[in-house]
């Protein structure tokens, strides 16, 4: 048995994920307050305009699956490194792209900007990661906590910069503002690389010490979850329990919605009220703020109430909102249902992860894997959806497209009655 001296505590394992979740998840605030610079460059329609948001959602929820289970091999720091690392390449040929080629020379080159973007988006991928590495860190009776906080405060991110950037961009002009996120984005790298720390488990295990040693050391030292198996085994296994599904689905509505419509928000602001810039990125950080926020009390409410009941509380707020944006063009009626949205879906985000450590003990990297990386698909599938909808029928399109959120949340409350019932017959 190698005895080696430990690094870290738990608090720091919590600094250093959300440290790294924050900015990775930073490039996604970029494309949709700029999106309206490419359309005008390259004569975008309103639905490649809303893959071009959604691009980075794409490579930030489908890397989630492999990177996610990753961690219950080897800890979280290497996959967190390897995702913010392409994250860096391609902010970084965005913004090589825009410095050569920006305004004239840009037709033909929507292709590579997709390209570029998925690669922008791995650093949302650290999500799964830093889940399960948090959760390594964490008891039981404090995952709602730990994962609210980590999940609450790394997704201030997008919030965040939407207020700043559309500030920046009239200040230092556009191809400057990617300059600036890319050396954020670098800066973010390095940081995480010096703070993030891997738990006890996985520290014994690279020392040398066999599986049964490492476990034994650990929990000496307070650790209380581990994982079994390997990348495959931890996929796997978490894909056979049922429940990891219907947490796809829930966690598909609400954070990927998150993703989606912070992205598309800018888009609805500007095209359907004709708000400024500046105007639509304050509007669109009000909604990501409000709801980044909350999902930190949504973690500590399904702690104290349930999360199968905060979840469908949180669900139910969701369809109310979706109905009113689906039939309404007020600004002040719609700002407040986008108030409301981000309300049910910021409690849901947490409730969700909450009841991940229940129903999948032994691989929770693996299913934080399916439920982070399947359910942020959402942010990649629905704005172009919407983008579809404003298409085909106009201005109005811009309040039509939320029936897609009307139709998720219905299938949504449906599959929490489920698992409620199902709860109840468990411990009855």
């Amino acid at each position: 048995m190698n005895q080696i001296k430990v690094k870290g505590t738990s608090g720091r394992g919590l600094l250093g994920t959300t440290l790294g979740f924050f900015f990775g998840f930073a490039a996604v605030s970029l494309y949709g307050p700029t999106a309206i610079k490419f359309k005008e460059a390259m004569d975008l329609t309103p639905a490649m305009m809303g893959l071009l948001v959604a691009i980075p959602a794409l490579s930030g929820s489908l890397l989630r699956i492999p990177f996610g289970a990753w961690v219950d091999t080897t800890g979280g720091k290497k996959p967190f490194l390897i995702l913010l690392i392409l994250s860096v390449i391609g902010l970084g040929g965005v913004t090589m792209l825009l410095n050569l080629s920006y305004p004239e020379k840009m037709h033909g080159l929507y292709g590579l900007i997709l390209f570029l973007g998925f690669l922008s988006g791995a650093g949302i991928a650290t999500f799964s990661v830093g889940i399960a590495q948090t959760s390594y860190w964490f008891p039981k009776k404090k995952q709602g906590m730990a994962l609210g906080t980590y999940a609450g405060l790394g997704n201030l991110a997008p919030g965040v910069f939407s207020l700043i950037l559309p500030f920046y961009l009239q200040s230092f002009g556009f191809i400057s503002a990617y300059f600036a996120w890319f050396l954020f984005l670098v800066i973010g790298t390095i940081i995480y690389a010096f703070v993030g720390q891997n738990t006890y488990y996985f520290q014994f295990r690279k020392a040398g010490n066999t599986d049964e040693e490492s476990r034994k050391m650990a929990m000496d030292l307070g650790q209380e979850m581990f994982p079994s198996g390997n990348v495959k085994d931890s996929l796997i296994n978490s894909a056979k329990v049922r429940n990891t599904w219907a947490l796809v689905a829930l966690y598909f509505t609400s954070f990927g919605g998150f993703i989606g419509l912070t992205a598309w928000f800018p888009i609805y602001w500007s095209q359907l009220h004709n708000f400024s810039v500046i105007k639509a990125g304050i509007f669109t950080a009000i909604f990501s703020l409000t709801a980044s926020v909350l999902r930190v009390y949504g973690g500590k409410f399904a702690d104290k109430s349930g999360g199968e009941k905060v979840s469908l509380i949180s669900l139910i707020i969701v369809l109310v909102a979706s109905i009113i944006l689906s039939f309404t063009q007020s600004v002040t009626i719609g700002f407040l249902s986008v108030l409301l949205l981000a309300v049910g879906m910021g409690i849901n985000n947490g409730a969700v992860f909450k009841l991940v450590p229940d129903y999948v003990p032994k691989a929770i990297g693996g299913a934080s894997g399916w439920i982070g990386g399947l359910g942020a698909f959402g942010g990649f599938a629905i704005p172009p959806i919407m983008g579809a909808v404003a298409s085909s029928y106009g201005k109005a399109g811009y309040t039509l497209g939320f029936i897609v959120f009307v139709i998720l949340a219905i299938l949504s409350i449906g599959i929490v009655v489920v698992l409620k019932k199902q709860h109840q017959n468990q411990t009855a």
